[in-house]
This record gives C-alpha cells, structure tokens and sequence, in this order.
C-alpha cells in the first residue's frame, strides 16, 4: 500500500505541474473534457490520495 501511495502522489504531482509548463501527459488527457476546474480537482484528488496512503502506512513497517 506504501508504494501505491507513492505513485499516485509522485502521478498527481507530474500531472499538477505539467501543465504548467505547457505540457500534457497523456495518461491523463481524459479528464481534460470536463473542464478546466474539475479536471484540476481530480489532479489534486489524485494527489491528496496518494499523500494519505502513503502517509496512513508509513508507520507500520
């Protein structure tokens, strides 16, 4: 559960600061069609997610 934590926080991180550059990653273009507001909303969901596997089982090891 640690690593997936970590991978959907490092994708949502990417897929936050791509945009920014002018760029697209293509992994997640589909969220693109429901505007820019909600799609920024699932970019963050995605990493607010991954922030909290990774954090609720970073203890446990």
């Amino acid at each position: 559960m640690k690593e997936l934590g970590l991978g959907l926080f490092l994708l949502g991180l990417v897929s936050l600061v791509l945009p920014l550059l002018g760029m697209k990653f293509i992994f997640l273009t589909w969220i693109e069609q429901w505007g820019p507001a909600v799609s920024w909303a699932i970019r963050g969901g995605i990493t607010l997610l991954g922030l909290i596997f990774y954090l609720s089982t970073r203890n446990r090891d």
